[in-house]
C-alpha cells in the first residue's frame, strides 16, 4: 500500500464529521480532519486537497444518496467510509439487510476511487445508552470485515482500538468522541494507511484519581437531564441532528 496520498475524501455521519471535537472557530474539527492533516505533512506543500462531506445524524440510504455520488465524482486517492452506525442504533434493525446496502455502496466506490477505508463500529459495553446494542453492532462489524476482505478494503477497526474504552475519549454526551478520542482515531488511520504516526493511539492514559459512586450517580444524573431527553425527544420526534446541516468541505480543497 502506498503512503502517499495526495487527495482525501470523507464520507460518514457525526462521528466523521467531528461532533464532540470543536475547533477554535466552533466548527467541528474531529478525526477526519486530523488524518488529513498527517497526510498534507507527506506530501509538498499545497498539492495535498481533502474533502469532507459527512452530515451528523445521516442514515445509511441518506448517505449512499447524497454524500457517495459526490465522493465519486472528486475521485479522491483515498475515501474513508463510515457509515450505518445510525441505523444499527434505530430499533428493530436488522444488521444483515444494513450491511448488504454497505456492501452495495463500498462496490459502488471502489469502481470510482482509490482507496476506501471502511471504519467498524465501537465496543459499546462502556456506553449506558448502546451497550445493549453491543452483539448487534458485533454482528455488523462481522459483515463489515468481510466486505472490506471481498473489495480489498483496508479496516479502520475501532472496535479493537481499547484507548477509546477510557471515558476521558468521550464527549459529555457519552455518544461522540472527545479531541482526545479523536485524536487517537485518526493516528490509527493513520498507521492504517500505512503512514507514520506521531503517537502510538494505544498509549495509556494518566491515571484517574478514585470516583466515588455519590461522584457517579451524579454525573448520571447531569447526563441524562442534558443528553439523553433531548436525544429521545429528537427520535419521538423524527427530528435528526443533521437537519438543515449541509457537509462542511464539499469540495477537495488544500488545507490552509
Amino acid at each position: 500500500m502506498t503512503d502517499t496520498y495526495t487527495s482525501y475524501a470523507a464520507v460518514g455521519d457525526s462521528f466523521t464529521e467531528g461532533v464532540g471535537d470543536p475547533g477554535p472557530d466552533g466548527a467541528f474539527v474531529g478525526w477526519a480532519d486530523r488524518l488529513a492533516v498527517l497526510l498534507d505533512d507527506r506530501v509538498p506543500e499545497h498539492s495535498f486537497r481533502y474533502a469532507n462531506l459527512a452530515v451528523r445524524g445521516k442514515l445509511l440510504d441518506q448517505i449512499v444518496a447524497d454524500q457517495v455520488p459526490r465522493a465519486k465524482e472528486l475521485g479522491p486517492d483515498v475515501v474513508t467510509f463510515a457509515a450505518g452506525g445510525n441505523d444499527i442504533i434505530r430499533p428493530g434493525t436488522d444488521p444483515d439487510e444494513v450491511a448488504e446496502r454497505f456492501e452495495s455502496a463500498v462496490a459502488d466506490l471502489a469502481s470510482a476511487v482509490g482507496t476506501v477505508v471502511v471504519t467498524t463500529g465501537f465496543d459499546t459495553r462502556g456506553v449506558p445508552l448502546l451497550k445493549h446494542l453491543r452483539g448487534k453492532i458485533a454482528t455488523y462489524n462481522g459483515h463489515v470485515r468481510a466486505v472490506a476482505d471481498r473489495y480489498g478494503c483496508p479496516v479502520l477497526d475501532l472496535w479493537s482500538l481499547k484507548s477509546v474504552q477510557d471515558r476521558r475519549a468521550w464527549d459529555a454526551d457519552r455518544l461522540h468522541l472527545s479531541p482526545e478520542g479523536h485524536t487517537r482515531v485518526a493516528m490509527r488511520a493513520g498507521q492504517v494507511l500505512g503512514i507514520e504516526v506521531p503517537a502510538d493511539p494505544e498509549q495509556p492514559w494518566p491515571p484517574l484519581p478514585p470516583r466515588g459512586p455519590l461522584e457517579g450517580r451524579r454525573d448520571d444524573i447531569h447526563w441524562a437531564r442534558e443528553h439523553l431527553v433531548p436525544w429521545i425527544g429528537r427520535r419521538l420526534r423524527g427530528e435528526s441532528s443533521g437537519d438543515h446541516v449541509a457537509a462542511k468541505r464539499p469540495d477537495l480543497m488544500p488545507l490552509l
